[in-house]
């Protein structure tokens, strides 16, 4: 099984697009037509991911969850949020309990 290192990896990889160009890198390309590119990509996986789970191929929502994910990373990276950043909220999150109605609220009249 693996561990959390290939994500800390997969930033760094994502990391060192940002600031070393590399010929035919689809990292790189991202990274270029900016924000607007990255998150219309992120919107993309994510409705993917959504529609993979709803069929039921786990294979098929693995592979969407890891496209997923390593465009979340890019989003970071473009705004400069780490994945300690991320892994911190989420050890502080997992130190609550019995707190259903507070996790995340969503206004449902939006």
């Amino acid at each position: 099984m693996a561990n959390h290192n290939e994500l800390y990896d997969l930033y760094a990889t994502i990391l060192s697009r940002k600031t070393e160009k590399q010929e035919g890198s689809y990292t790189c390309y991202l990274f270029e037509k900016g924000m607007d590119k990255i998150l219309k990509k992120v919107g993309e996986e994510c409705s993917e991911t959504i529609i993979a789970a709803k069929n039921g191929d786990n294979s098929e929502t693995v592979l969407e969850i890891s496209d997923l994910i390593y465009h979340l990373f890019v989003m970071m990276v473009e705004q400069g949020i780490t994945v300690d950043e991320v892994m911190e909220e989420l050890a502080k999150r997992s130190q609550k309990t019995g707190n259903l109605k507070t996790f995340h609220q969503v206004d449902h009249n939006t």
